[in-house]
């Protein structure tokens, strides 16, 4: 079988290696799917505790991530 004119390798190993969390004026987020209302919103680390506090948008329901030995890497989440 002839193989594909448009069969190309992309070389990446010389791109920088990604921000560990997305960070806007210096505040790491997370984002956040809250199921009740299919709304995305961001949730930010609080400045003074290792954790992550945010709201629906239109329901109000409060989520908190907190940050510590043993947790995940994902920067985005569904709340159910």
């Amino acid at each position: 079988m002839p193989s594909d004119p448009r069969d190309y390798k992309l070389e990446i190993t010389s791109l920088p290696a990604p921000e560990p969390e997305p960070v806007v004026d210096g505040r790491p987020w997370l984002s956040v799917l809250f199921s009740c209302c299919g709304v995305y919103q961001r949730v930010y680390k609080q400045p003074d505790r290792d954790e992550y506090l945010g709201r629906c948008p239109r329901c109000t329901r409060s989520v908190r991530f907190i940050v510590g030995e043993g947790g995940t890497s994902s920067r985005i989440f569904v709340v159910e």
